[in-house]
């Protein structure tokens, strides 16, 4: 799939026969995937006499249209819920006159562009949706949700980031969540709306991206870290978490203790929940995924773990399909919720939504994964107790990202993928810069190491390799390198060396293949197998991969914010 594309073409012959004549229900008796015959991408075939625009308004009885309305209201938003921030009620976008509500904007606005995915041997090829968690305080209604007056009308931040991945083949969904705490340099942008192009930075927070032009900065600055393609992204504010938190009329969460989100000072989110499992809805559900001091160590890495667990919730209670049966209700809420929703010029209109929400649907509850990029607290001068990636586990959970690899270990059952790394150049032609990153301050650097390990390059047929005189400390050996296009090589030389393949990492810092020998290889013409991550096909356990299926999820309460 290209940039900006959405699958599900037979989608839209139903959304517009649907907003002309009333919904038949009868595609969808057996629920998603039964009833309905399906073509060869596993998609519900649309009659051949309906698609054609057949039949008379309103024809058949009553009773059976409206059900049909109220079971695909129910349907869509079980799946569009997964896409927005902590929320629900996007699922009810299949109203045309909604369209207007959505605000639009350009899904790139870096100078970088992204590269196409590639097909698997069916053909098939994943889509990565970006969703953004704005803080912006523009609104009466965003400024009473949010408090802090004095950035009333200010920048606003991207402080929620995930990027959703549904698999080539529809099978699973991997999630993965950059905390707004992340120090990293975001790219060059350009904001569409005035010209004005904003320099690349230095060290930075990611939630600054937001105010560099817009969403798309975000997604650039995404790109940049991750080179994992992104098809779209989805941004919602308070407001909006609120008015479709309100649709799905409470959320179960879990606390282990009493906990109040309040410190002396007046900080917190100010959620207030016994011990055990409650409901939450509307202003609490905001509350709940705000909260920061109350839960775990009090940090962001905590706040982001709390919203996986009600995400999760939040889609295993939809797709009970025991709520949402007040279409009058959903159109009031979805007329909130779209006023609050901004997406990228490929997701813009309800026919779009709706083709998106048929692809996310086919995926089972528990082949949903959430993780957190793995991060390390930041040492660098004004970011203490900020966080950056925490290397290589980083590169592993967005290499499988890339490679499609699910999160979970579990084997497709359709069809198996292609081969998605481009093939290497002869190792004769590979040109690698090798570097003597084995510097500790208790055993000082290897001397002449960069030489060593270039020779041995060197009788491997990588002629090429040659010594940099340039040091760069690493607790562990990386390969890195500039671009897409010498993914495949910097894979084999790692491949070469025996370093593991989740210790290739993407890097805008080097021109070319460059090898650093890491403080783990001090000696040796064999990178030592103790060192090397065992890659069992899973996320590594420092990304706190959560189970959508999960139901004993329940988060911890710091100490000092609990009461009786």
């Amino acid at each position: 799939m290209g940039q900006g594309s959405v699958r599900g073409e037979g989608t839209r012959d139903r959304v517009r026969h649907a907003d002309e004549r009333g919904w038949d229900d009868s595609l969808y008796e057996d629920g998603p995937g039964g009833g309905a015959d399906r073509d060869e991408r596993g998609r519900a075939a649309v009659p051949a006499a309906r698609s054609a625009g057949s039949g008379r308004r309103g024809s058949g009885p009553p009773p059976r249209v409206r059900r049909g309305k109220r079971r695909v209201l129910r349907w869509v938003a079980s799946v569009l819920s997964l896409l927005i921030i902590g929320t629900a009620g996007a699922g009810y976008l299949y109203y045309r006159h909604l369209n207007g509500n959505i605000k639009k904007a350009e899904l790139n606005l870096g100078k970088q562009a992204m590269v196409e995915h590639k097909a698997n041997s069916a053909g098939q090829t994943p889509l990565n949706i970006l969703l953004i968690g704005s803080d912006a305080r523009d609104s009466k209604a965003n400024q009473k949700l949010g408090g802090a007056r004095e950035t009333f009308d200010g920048p606003p931040l991207a402080d929620v980031q995930m990027l959703v991945h549904l698999s080539a083949d529809r099978s699973n969904i991997s999630v993965i969540s950059m905390p707004r705490d992340t120090v990293l340099k975001i790219p060059e942008c350009q904001d569409p709306e005035n010209g004005k192009t904003y320099r690349a930075t230095g060290w930075t927070l990611t939630n600054e991206s937001l105010n560099r032009g817009g969403p798309g900065c975000t997604v650039a600055a995404w790109y940049e870290l991750t080179g994992i393609t992104i098809d779209h992204f989805m941004m919602v504010d308070f407001a909006g978490v609120v008015s479709m938190a309100d649709a799905i009329g409470g959320v179960p969460v879990c606390v282990r203790d009493n906990v109040h989100s309040h410190t002396s000072d007046g900080k917190g989110s100010g959620l207030k929940l016994r011990e055990g499992t409650h409901p939450v809805k509307g202003e609490q559900a905001l509350q709940w995924l705000r909260t920061r001091y109350g839960f775990e160590d009090g940090t962001d890495l905590a706040r982001t773990h709390a919203q996986h667990m009600y995400m999760n919730s939040m889609v295993r209670e939809l797709r009970k399909n025991t709520k949402l049966t007040d279409p009058n209700k959903l159109r009031k809420l979805a007329e909130a919720a779209t006023s609050a929703l901004t997406v990228d010029t490929g997701l813009d209109t309800v026919t779009k939504l709706y083709g998106l929400a048929e692809e996310l649907q086919r995926v089972p509850t528990d082949r949903i994964t959430m993780t957190t990029m793995p991060n390390f607290y930041s040492t660098r001068p004004g970011f203490q107790g900020k966080v950056e990636p925490k290397q290589p586990d980083a590169e592993q959970l967005f290499r499988m990202v890339r490679e499609d690899v699910p999160l979970d270990g579990k084997a497709s059952k359709r069809k198996p993928p292609a081969e998605t790394k481009d093939a290497a150049a002869p190792t004769d032609e590979i040109g690698v810069m090798v570097r003597n990153g084995t510097y500790t301050a208790e055993l000082g650097s290897v001397r002449g190491r960069a030489t060593e390990v270039a020779d041995v390059l060197d009788g491997k047929g990588f002629t090429e390799a040659k010594a940099d005189t340039q040091s760069d400390p690493q607790d562990r050996t990386v390969v890195y390198y500039p671009s897409v296009d010498l993914e495949g090589d910097a894979q084999a030389v790692a491949k070469a060396l025996g370093v593991p393949v989740a210790s290739v990492k993407k890097s805008t810092e080097v021109s070319g293949v460059t090898l650093v020998v890491g403080a783990d290889w001090r000696e040796g013409a064999a990178y030592p197998k103790d060192a090397a991550t065992q890659d069992d096909g899973k996320a590594p356990e420092s990304a706190r991969p959560l189970n959508g299926g999960d139901d004993t999820a329940c988060m911890d309460v710091q100490p000092g914010f609990t009461w009786e």
